[in-house]
C-alpha cells in the first residue's frame, strides 16, 4: 500500500483523479490532499471525509508519491521540494512535458521509457488533446508510417476548468452573458483559439500537439493543427488526417483499432453509427473513434478518422495519469 499526495483535489480535474483512484481500486494506505487557496475544504475519497491540507506546511517525507494537478505555477514552485524528498511526482501540467530529461507517457505506448529512470522519478502527463490523438496513431505508424498529421479539433469547455463550464451556462441561460474565461461569448459560437497565440501563428494548444507527437511517438512526423474551442460541456472530438508511406489498406486499419487496447471502433455509417462527445465521452476510458476511411489513389496515401474521448475523467487527464501511478508502484519508481 502507498502513501500518496495530491495537489489541487478541488480543481476539475482533481476530482476526477480521485474518481479514477477510487474506481480503479488503489491500495492506499493514506491519502493527502493538499491546496493553498482550497485548504480546509472537505472531499470525499472511497466514503471518507478529507480536509485539504496547506501544501506549504506539509511534510513530503510522508508520502512516496504525489501528483500534482493544479497548473504550471504550483508545479514549478513546489515539484522539486517534494523530488528532494525522495517523492516521485507526476505532474499535469505543461511545466515540464518538453524537458529532454523528463519522461512524457502514455502506458499504451511509451511505458518502456520509464526503465531508463530510477526513484524518485518526475512524469508528465501529456496534453487531453495528444493523449486521446496518440492512442489511435501509435499502431497505425507503426504498420503505415504517418508522414504528415493535419488534425483539428473540437475541444469542451471543462478543459479550461469549472469556471470554463459555468461561463457556457451562465450563457446560456442569459444569466450573464460577458466572457471572461474565453476571449469570446462560447454559447452558440465556436472559437478557433485555444490557449495563446505564438510568433508562428499557431496557439500554444496547437504546438502542444506538434511538440508531444514529436517527442512520443516519432520526430520526423509533420503536424499541422487547428484547435477550436466548441459550446460543448465535456469530451474532445478531432478529425484526423494521416498522410502514409505505405498504401493503406482499409480492412487492416479497422483491425489495428480494433486490437489497440483503450480504443473502440464505432463505425458503422450505414446506420449512421460514429461516435459522439454526448454519446461516447461522458466518463468513459475508452477512446472513441469512427468515420474511418482511406485513400482511393495508387499516389495519395491517407487514412483519416474521427474520434472523441472524455478529456477529465477519461484519456485525456485523469486516467492516463492514474495508469501512469500503477505502472510507477509497480516498477517501484
Amino acid at each position: 500500500m502507498i502513501n500518496l499526495g495530491l495537489v489541487g483535489g478541488s480543481g476539475l480535474v482533481g476530482g476526477q483523479i480521485l474518481a479514477q483512484l477510487e474506481r480503479r481500486n488503489l491500495a492506499i494506505k493514506n491519502l493527502f490532499v493538499l491546496g493553498k487557496k482550497s485548504v480546509g475544504q472537505k472531499i470525499s475519497f472511497n466514503n471518507k471525509s478529507f480536509t485539504i491540507e496547506n501544501l506549504d506546511e506539509f511534510d513530503p517525507k510522508k508520502i512516496e508519491y504525489i501528483i500534482f494537478s493544479a497548473g504550471s505555477e504550483v508545479a514549478k514552485k513546489y515539484v522539486k521540494k517534494f523530488l528532494d524528498a525522495n517523492v516521485s511526482v507526476i505532474d499535469m501540467s505543461s511545466q515540464f512535458r518538453y524537458q529532454p530529461d523528463v519522461p512524457l507517457i502514455i502506458p499504451e505506448i511509451n511505458i518502456d521509457e520509464l526503465a531508463k529512470y530510477q526513484r524518485p522519478v518526475l512524469i508528465a502527463n501529456p496534453n487531453c488533446s495528444s493523449a486521446q490523438l496518440l492512442l489511435i496513431l501509435k499502431n497505425i505508424h507503426t504498420e503505415f508510417n504517418i508522414s504528415l498529421l493535419n488534425i483539428a479539433t473540437y475541444q469542451a469547455v471543462s478543459g479550461t476548468g469549472q469556471a470554463a463550464k459555468d461561463e457556457l451556462n451562465f450563457q446560456l441561460t442569459g444569466t450573464n452573458n460577458t466572457p471572461k474565461i474565453f476571449p469570446k461569448p462560447i454559447a452558440n459560437n465556436v472559437i478557433p483559439q485555444c490557449d495563446v497565440f505564438l510568433d508562428n501563428g499557431f496557439t500554444k494548444e496547437e504546438m502542444k500537439l506538434d511538440w508531444e507527437t514529436k517527442k512520443i511517438l516519432d520526430e520526423n512526423i509533420d503536424v499541422i493543427a487547428t484547435c477550436a474551442r466548441v459550446p460543448v460541456e465535456n469530451g474532445h472530438s478531432e478529425a484526423i488526417f494521416m498522410q502514409v508511406k505505405k498504401k493503406p489498406n482499409l480492412e487492416k486499419v479497422l483491425s489495428i483499432l480494433e486490437e489497440q487496447e483503450g480504443v473502440k471502433v464505432i463505425d458503422d455509417t450505414q446506420n449512421e453509427a460514429y461516435p459522439t462527445p454526448l454519446e461516447h465521452a461522458q466518463f468513459s476510458d475508452e477512446v472513441c473513434v469512427g468515420r474511418i476511411r482511406t485513400s482511393t489513389s495508387n499516389q495519395n496515401f491517407w487514412i483519416s478518422c474521427w474520434i472523441v474521448a472524455d478529456n477529465v475523467f477519461g484519456k485525456g487527464a485523469a486516467l492516463n495519469a492514474v495508469q501512469i501511478l500503477e505502472e510507477m508502484i509497480k516498477r517501484n519508481l
